[in-house]
C-alpha cells in the first residue's frame, strides 16, 4: 500500500447539495479499494484561469492509501464526471501524515 494525494476541483455552479453528493460518492469510490488517511475541504476559491467559463472553483484534498494500479482507475472516474473542473493525483512521500496532525 502506497499514500496518494488527490486534488480535485469541482463546479460550484452545480450547488452545495450536488457538490456533497459528489464529494460523498468520491470517498466512496477511494474506499472500495483503499483506504482514506485525511480529507481537507478547501472550499470555493477562485481558480488562476478560467475552466469551463468558470472563475471559482471548489477544492478538495484527499490523502489515501491504496495499491499502485488503483489511481489510475479513480482519475479515469473523475474524466468522465461533468462535475469535476480538474484532477490530479501525485504520490505523497512527505512525512507520514499521523505524524502531522
Amino acid at each position: 500500500m502506497r499514500t496518494y494525494e488527490l486534488m480535485y476541483v469541482l463546479n460550484p455552479a452545480i450547488g452545495e447539495e450536488a457538490i456533497e453528493s459528489e464529494m460523498k460518492r468520491i470517498q466512496d469510490i477511494i474506499e472500495t479499494q483503499g483506504k482514506i488517511v485525511n480529507i481537507d475541504v478547501w472550499g470555493r476559491r477562485k481558480l488562476a484561469y478560467e475552466i469551463q467559463d468558470e472563475q471559482e472553483g471548489y477544492y478538495v484534498l484527499v490523502h489515501f492509501e491504496s495499491e499502485p494500479d488503483f489511481p489510475k482507475e479513480v482519475e479515469r472516474l473523475l474524466k468522465i464526471s461533468d462535475s469535476v473542473l480538474r484532477y490530479l493525483t501525485v504520490l505523497y512521500e512527505g512525512q507520514k501524515l499521523a505524524e502531522r496532525t
